[in-house]
């Protein structure tokens, strides 16, 4: 797609010229804006990624990081000094990235300083940023909306080929195979929708967090393991059967994604109202969850090991909802009380059970003694990193439900253009005027200028 985007008063002048790596220092200090954000999110993280994108991006990266000569390698990181253009000093030592366009996130030179996660280190490098001229903060999705300009002018394309196709064909001023490019773009613009709208939600979830819900039966070990992973005692932790009665929620930062983690009330019929309520709750998280940490007490399970495959597969059909599936990757099963199991069942849980058939994940742990927890950790780091979206790809990802809703508006628009190409044109072209309009709601704005100025442009009418 393309990544200039035109505004037109007369005559066609470029929004944003795109400045290439061999311009000078500055040559990055144009008209156009360049912007700057922390973009990997606010909350307790480990490592903070801060994205700047436009033509003083160079600037940036040359001036804070000491390059004088020689950009770094596209896409490549290199670990450097990260300073302060007026004063030098170290502000931290993290990883740098140059992205020059259009292969960036937003289609303009981008750089990406990932640096430690502390406040104190985010906000100097982010204060120094905005001292750099030419630069300024972004504004709220604005970097979303710089990425899907890219594609804007393509649809105003179709939109303008397809009305000039409807207004001047018989007069013979349309050159043959006109609808065919159109044809082509609109399949394009169609697969790249879709591919967006397939992500699983990654994007959402490395904006708000991926919702990570403990479940299973009383005295599993959810609330031990809600304390182990938090490294504080943030649930009441008892022998007393149904403690947990309410959802306990906690922010934590795992392997550098957000993640937000509840422990919920065990699940069993119980005459208590009360605990009825917080079952209830319980279920109703697990149904919310990107990922369930299932959690069953060792010591219940049969020695044999066949047995005990067919007792989780059991106990996995009470935990999880109808529409929950253990295969899908949404879920964990997590074997507590490891350390109070002879070895040698130890070992032939371990082995035995990754065989299973309908299983999830097994991993075996002891809250008590933190015996596979290193382990564990692995696999839930890996999966949530699964699940989130990264951001290091390039590629812009969907980070609000509000633009998910656009894109699937603009889909079903395209379809439109499919069922009345062949048979009237005017309302295949409205439908790609209303796919025009769902990317607008997104980007801005395409205004019926920019339309005409395109069938002036390309097919020489009037002239």
């Amino acid at each position: 797609m393309r990544v200039t985007v035109y505004l037109f008063s007369g005559r066609n002048v470029p929004l944003c010229r795109r400045l290439s790596s061999g311009d000078g220092v500055l040559a990055g200090l144009a008209d156009a804006d360049t912007i700057f954000a922390l973009s990997s999110g606010h909350g307790r993280c480990g490592v903070a990624v801060v994205r700047i994108s436009g033509p003083a991006a160079t600037t940036a990266l040359r001036c804070m990081v000491g390059l004088r000569k020689h950009l770094p390698p596209p896409r490549t990181a290199l670990l450097r000094s990260i300073t302060d253009p007026h004063s030098k000093e170290v502000l931290d030592r993290g990883l740098v990235l140059w992205f020059p366009a259009p292969h960036s996130f937003t289609g303009e030179d981008s750089v990406e300083f990932h640096i430690h996660g502390g406040p104190a280190v985010i906000t100097a490098v982010l204060q120094a940023l905005g001292s750099v001229p030419g630069m300024r903060p972004a504004e709220a999705g604005e970097f979303t909306r710089r990425a899907f300009h890219a594609g804007k002018l393509d649809l105003t394309e179709c939109l303008a080929h397809v009305e000039a196709f409807i207004d001047f064909s018989e007069d013979e001023l349309i050159e043959d195979g006109v609808l065919d490019r159109v044809d082509i773009s609109v399949c394009d613009l169609q697969a790249e929708i879709n591919q967006h709208l397939k992500d699983e939600r990654r994007g959402e979830r490395l904006r708000s967090g991926v919702h990570v819900v403990i479940a299973g039966a009383t005295n599993a070990g959810k609330s031990s393991l809600l304390n182990t992973l938090c490294q504080r005692p943030a649930a009441i932790v008892s022998p007393i059967a149904g403690t947990t009665r309410d959802v306990v929620e906690t922010a934590l930062d795992i392997g550098g994604f957000p993640v937000l983690l509840s422990d919920t009330a065990g699940l069993r019929d119980s005459p208590d109202l009360v605990e009825q309520e917080g079952v209830r709750r319980a279920r109703e998280r697990v149904q919310q969850a990107d990922l369930t940490l299932v959690v069953v007490d060792s010591t219940i399970l049969p020695s044999e090991v066949k047995q005990a495959g067919a007792v989780l597969l059991k106990h996995l059909e009470s935990v999880l909802t109808s529409q929950e599936q253990p295969e899908a990757g949404r879920c964990l099963l997590v074997l507590n009380k490891t350390d109070l199991l002879p070895e040698a069942q130890r070992e032939q849980l371990s082995l035995g059970l990754r065989g299973t058939s309908g299983l999830p994940p097994v991993c075996l742990i002891s809250c008590q003694t933190s015996e596979g927890l290193k382990d564990f950790l692995t696999v839930l780091q890996s999966t949530v990193q699964t699940m989130c979206a990264d951001p290091l790809s390039g590629a812009p990802t969907l980070t609000q439900a509000r633009h998910r809703a656009h894109l699937q508006q603009c889909a079903a628009a395209l379809a439109q253009y499919w069922r009345y190409r062949d048979s009237d044109l005017a309302l295949a072209a409205e439908g790609v005027r209303l796919a025009l309009t769902g990317l607008g709601r997104i980007t801005g704005r395409v205004g019926a200028e920019e339309i005409l100025d395109i069938i002036f442009k390309d097919f020489c009418i009037g002239k």
